[in-house]
Formats: C-alpha cells, structure tokens, sequence
C-alpha cells in the first residue's frame, strides 16, 4: 500500500466476545464488529452512518493507549475489510475514523503502453516527493464551511510509462491532509491512494498496472467521529 501510516488519539476500549465452538466476535452493538475468522485471520465489517462521509480510515493498535496505525483509507461503500496473517497469542484493538472534505475537478490521465525504458529507470525521480510549493497556495476558510476548501488547478504531467506529477492550489485553512484518489475504468468509486500532509500541492505517482489509464481528483480532508472500538485477540 501507499498509504502512510497515522498515530491517532487512545479510545475507549470494548470487551471482547468468545466462545469455544464458534469464531470470536467483538462489538455486538451497531457499528463496528470484528471476527476471527481463523487463529489469526481477523474479518472486520460495520454499518454507513447517515449522512454518509466520503469514507473511513481504518485504524488498529495492539495496546489500549494505541500507537493506532492506519490499515488503509477505504472509500464509501466499502464495509468489510479483511486483516490477515496476525501474530498469534496477541490482541488487536480496531475503530474506523470517519474522513469528508471537498474535492478537485476530476482529470483522466492514460499512460504509455509497456512498462519502464531503461532511461526512464536512470532518470532523475525529484518530482516523486510529495512538496509544499508557496506558489500554489491561496489563503482559504475552513473546510467546515460549505463549499470551502477544494483544490483547484489540478493538473498531471506524464514523467515516464509508470510516473504522473500531480500539482494543484491549495485553498483550505485547516486540512489534516489532502487524498489523491483514482478510479480505473469499471471502477464505481473513487479509491484514495496516497495520503499527503496538510499545506503538500504536488506528489509523483508511481502507477500500479491496473491504473495505466485512470480518473484522478484529490481531496482536501477533515477528519470525523470515531467508531466503537472493538478488541479480539488471536489464537495458537
């Protein structure tokens, strides 16, 4: 994954559920639940609030007082989220962080055939690192006022057959970070990709093959309640 991890607030803790001869469930109430599913196969599922946020950061932590790290930013929609191959003996804490926030005008962005040239390789990558450009700010409101805050002047320039430059103007006052998100071609929803600091208005792309050709847009995010949380720990 691209995302970056996050070290989040300490959060009320919920008693875990067992039993012996059915797989262990925690968080009975509505929201978020968790499942294990094998010895060390957790399967985390939860229900959309309304109004619905543009999605949720899944965050886990395996103390009570955290560091939480986050799994992945997931778009709205998605409800289930798989966290495999876990340390035995050892418990793991789960909350969903709920994230909205205003968005740019989309752009598609296709990409040459074929994968890296050998000088694309042995080319120079200083446009790859996520920056904070001074002439592609503008002073903004909060994002909580609507309508504030989406970033304009998105554009892309192709670097090579794997690389996109992202640039845009940062009009928000008060972001926890802006998203870049993509959706590929049969794609119903918009995906974040990467996760950028507050006040960043540029980014390379290192593409995976499935986004040689994709709509792009980036998202200047706030971030909202939290979940329950919910506690399980493995087996064997």
């Amino acid at each position: 994954m691209r995302i970056p991890v996050h070290v989040a607030v300490p959060a009320v803790l919920l008693l875990a559920l067992s039993a012996c001869s059915v797989p262990q469930r925690a968080g009975d109430e509505p929201g978020l639940r968790a499942t294990l599913t094998t010895p060390t196969d957790i399967d985390l599922s939860w229900r959309e609030e309304e109004p619905q946020p543009a999605g949720h950061a899944l965050e886990f932590a395996t103390e009570e007082s955290g560091p939480w790290t986050v799994l992945q930013y997931l778009p709205v929609g998605v409800r289930t989220y798989r966290h495999p191959d876990l340390m035995p003996r050892t418990t793991f804490f789960y909350r969903l962080r709920a994230f909205d926030g205003p968005v740019s005008a989309p752009l598609t962005v296709a990409l040459p055939q074929g994968g890296m040239t050998k000088a694309d390789e042995d080319s120079s990558h200083t446009w790859l690192p996520a920056r904070k450009d001074p002439g592609r700010v503008v002073p903004g409101r909060p994002l909580a006022a609507s309508g504030a805050g989406a970033p304009t002047g998105f554009q892309a320039v192709v670097k090579h057959a794997n690389g996109i430059l992202f640039t845009w103007t940062d009009h928000a006052s008060d972001e926890a970070g802006f998203l870049l998100e993509a959706r590929t071609p049969g794609g119903s929803e918009y995906e974040p990709l990467v996760v950028l600091d507050p006040d960043v208005n540029s980014t390379g792309l290192i593409t995976l093959p499935t986004e040689k050709e994709a709509s792009y847009r980036v998202r200047a995010f706030r971030h909202g309640e939290l979940s329950n949380v919910v506690r399980l720990t493995t087996g064997e």
